[in-house]
């Protein structure tokens, strides 16, 4: 279904007025920009310099966003356009996602858990393109569940040491565990301390994960998975990052029928370049519920005008296949970008948005992520929430920010372990108890 800007801002706000805006039930569908729109935005050079992040209520033009109503109807869409045509690359739309249920295990996890291994295929015109869901389900439960939504790095059979789960057949990164650059079964298991599935299904909430190899092979020598299918003339010049982030969307979009899965509390969570991805997909897919982004950096949710950490030029030349062709033009020059990624967070407004780090991954700008959840406040004041409530940047042993823009800092390096699930899920449980 398409939405114009304008009704889209007004079915956003009938719905924020009706449940509050610390209880949001939107059920949205990302906006893609018209060619016409894109085409009138100025080339990289000739934006103006901003050496600071730019206030995410300042339209391009110069007008000043006082509203709720401005926010929906006019900067929210503009930012989204924004970062589309700059950074990310615009989105596709919806397509049609058939789903198939290939095995089921109603006694996994030793009874705890149903495991549903299940095949998306999307389509558009004669062509489609599949990818394969693990989702797994707590059974001890009085209702639907809600849910974690996240991408992984190797394959879903890395998730759980359970011999049946399917490879998968598209493209992995070499390792020990492949071979010609296919899985093996020596990755059963091998992120298992990763996604502590089990700690998952004990709090009582459901995990649903697809490779990311899935949706779009993470090499920038060939074009394969979703792209090709659903944008085979390469007009939306999207990189990796939105076309994980697009599928995650399409998942979203099988969770929404499947009766075992509570849609209206959806997390998104990812790790590094996959943290990148939950932002993005938090940003422009209103109905997750909660976006939890990380060790996300660069591209994610560390500022581009930073000066720790990784460089957009370094993140460029090291993975060209991330991003558009336009976010390149900024290499040299990042404070000429119309934005900076206080105003991706601010998309996710007045939604709870969690940023996670450790102290030894300097390269993703622990400190700088602090601040940019501090200038999507902002935004997060506006819609009548009180957004970020620390205000010094927390330090290693302190107790996690739990305010609906939020904060974790640990020992260690880039990781994801136990003890960020367990935040995850203390931060889930807080936002999602009032729903």
């Amino acid at each position: 279904m398409k939405h114009c800007i304008e009704r889209r801002g007004r079915d956003f706000l009938k719905r924020l007025f009706q449940t509050g805006a610390g209880c949001l039930f939107i059920m949205g569908i990302a906006l893609m920009p018209s060619k016409s729109v894109r085409a009138g935005l100025p080339e990289p050079d000739k934006l103006p310099v901003q050496a600071d992040m730019p206030d995410p209520l300042l339209m391009l033009g110069g007008q000043k966003v006082s509203s709720k109503e401005e926010w929906f109807a006019k900067r929210r869409p503009e930012l989204e356009n924004l970062f589309q045509h700059y950074m990310y690359g615009h989105f596709p739309a919806k397509v049609p996602v058939k789903a198939k249920v290939e095995r089921v295990d109603k006694e996994a996890l030793g009874g705890k858990a149903t495991l549903k291994e299940i095949t998306l295929t999307l389509t558009k015109g004669k062509k489609s393109h599949s990818m394969s869901l693990l989702l797994i389900v707590p059974n001890k439960r009085k209702g639907p569940a809600p849910v974690f939504v996240g991408l992984n790095f190797r394959g879903n059979h890395t998730v759980l040491k359970d011999p049946k789960i399917a490879l998968p057949t598209s493209w992995v990164p070499k390792d020990p565990l492949s071979k010609d650059n296919k899985a093996t079964d020596k990755g059963r298991g091998a992120q298992v301390d990763v996604w502590n599935v089990e700690d998952i299904i004990d709090r009582g909430y459901a995990l649903a994960t697809v490779y990311c190899g899935d949706i779009d092979p993470d090499r920038g020598d060939v074009r394969e998975g979703v792209q090709p299918v659903i944008d085979p003339k390469g007009e939306h010049d999207w990189g990796s990052i939105a076309a994980w982030a697009w599928g995650i969307m399409r998942v979203i979009d099988y969770l929404e029928t499947d009766a075992d899965i509570d849609a209206g509390r959806i997390v998104v969570v990812g790790h590094s370049r996959l943290g990148k991805t939950a932002l993005l997909a938090g940003a422009f897919d209103t109905r997750i519920a909660v976006v939890m982004p990380h060790q996300a950096g660069m591209g994610g949710t560390a500022p581009s005008r930073g000066k720790v950490g990784e460089p957009i030029k370094r993140i460029n030349d090291a993975f060209p296949h991330w991003f558009n062709a336009n976010y390149k033009k900024f290499n040299t020059q990042p404070e000429r970008l119309p934005f900076d990624q206080n105003a991706l967070v601010a998309l996710c407004a007045p939604r709870p948005v969690l940023f996670t780090n450790a102290k030894q991954d300097q390269w993703a700008n622990p400190d700088g992520q602090f601040e940019v959840l501090k200038a999507a406040n902002p935004v997060y004041r506006l819609l009548g929430t009180k957004g970020l409530e620390a205000k010094m940047v927390p330090q290693v042993g302190d107790a996690p920010v739990m305010s609906r823009l939020g904060y974790w800092i640990r020992e260690g390096k880039h990781s994801m372990s136990r003890a960020d699930w367990q935040v995850f899920l203390d931060y889930a449980d807080r936002w999602l108890s009032k729903r």
